[in-house]
C-alpha cells in the first residue's frame, strides 16, 4: 500500500490510541509522544519503513498534507486562564494534519493523495 492508503487503513482500524480523525473528520490528529512508540517503535512489525517522527513528517509533507494549528480562546478571569493553559499544553504533543484529498467523508479522494 502506498503512504495514504496505509494511514488511512490504520485510521479506520481503530487500533490504534496514538492517531485518529479529528471532529470535523477532515484533519488527522497525532499524538506525537504516543505516535512514537505505539507505531514507531514496534519490532518487527512496523506499519511504515522509519521508526522516526521527523522521517514520518516528511512523508505528510511529501503527499500534501499541511500542519494545522490548534487555535484556543484566552479567557479573561485567571482561574479560567490557568486552567486553558493547562489543556493547551496537554495538547502540545497533538499534531494536526490536513490535506483536501484525505478526507473520512470522501474516502474516493485518496486516489488523488499523490506524492510531490
Amino acid at each position: 500500500l502506498r503512504f495514504p492508503q496505509k494511514r488511512w487503513k490504520m485510521l479506520e482500524s481503530g487500533k490504534f490510541q496514538s492517531i485518529w480523525w479529528s471532529e470535523s473528520r477532515k484533519c488527522v490528529a497525532i499524538n506525537k509522544d504516543l505516535f512514537e512508540v505505539e507505531v514507531l517503535g514496534r519490532e518487527g512489525q512496523q506499519v511504515f519503513h522509519t521508526q522516526k517522527i521527523k522521517s514520518f513528517m516528511r512523508q505528510l509533507n511529501a503527499y500534501g498534507f499541511t500542519k494545522m494549528q490548534r487555535n484556543f480562546q484566552k479567557s479573561a478571569s485567571l482561574p479560567e486562564f490557568l486552567a486553558e493553559e493547562a489543556a493547551a499544553s496537554a495538547h502540545s504533543q497533538i499534531l494536526y494534519y490536513f490535506n483536501p484529498s484525505f478526507n473520512r467523508a470522501h474516502p474516493w479522494l485518496l486516489e488523488a493523495c499523490k506524492r510531490r
